[in-house]
């Protein structure tokens, strides 16, 4: 008899034994799942939405982009590189427009042309047509060891490094690199 309560207990413990090894097996899911999304997020990609037609043709309101955060740990920024940024003076407002002056350049925006030390920059062919307005710009601007000027595509309609609103970009500023459109699925592309 002695033996039949021994093996009754031992088969009602073990539905109880599974049932939290289970529920733990599951929070620990969840918690690395949760983990890993926050290292994604903070290190790698983040989904990005464009508000405005500052980039077009490239980029059109209502885009959804992966912006990649990894890719200047390994390198610098390039110039007509797309990225987005945060502005300086209202943390958590982001803009994406393309880098074109480099850390120790100087810039200028004169009769609708980028000048880049002086030169034109005659391999600019993202802007749609000559810049009406020059703003700060129409003074040369030198940039600092860490600053970038940054142009949207669609100059006219852009507030950009040649406003004081946006001003140069510090790299600082930089949530990352516009990789992706993946929506509309009618117009995916890899940058």
């Amino acid at each position: 008899m002695e033996t039949e309560n021994l093996e009754q207990n031992a088969v009602q413990e073990e539905p109880e034994k599974s049932f939290l090894r289970d529920l733990l097996e599951l929070v620990l899911y969840l918690a690395a799942a949760v983990v890993i999304c926050l290292l994604i997020v903070n290190f790698i990609a983040v989904r990005s939405i464009v508000d405005g037609n500052s980039m077009y043709p490239l980029l059109n309101d209502g885009d959804n982009l992966i912006v990649e955060k990894v890719s200047y740990y390994f390198h610098e920024p390039e110039r007509f590189d797309v990225i987005v940024f945060e502005l300086k003076n209202e943390p958590g407002t982001h803009y994406i427009k393309r880098i074109i002056g480099l850390p120790g350049e100087r810039v200028r925006v004169a009769d609708g042309i980028v000048y880049i030390n002086g030169e034109p920059l005659t391999e600019d062919v993202y802007g749609r047509e000559p810049m009406e307005k020059s703003y700060r710009a129409a003074e040369e601007i030198t940039l600092g060891e860490d600053e970038y000027f940054v142009l949207g595509d669609n100059r006219n309609h852009s507030q950009d490094s040649r406003t004081v609103y946006v001003g140069n970009v510090e790299r600082k500023q930089f949530v990352g690199r516009a990789w992706l459109r993946f929506w509309p699925f009618s117009a995916f592309k890899v940058f």
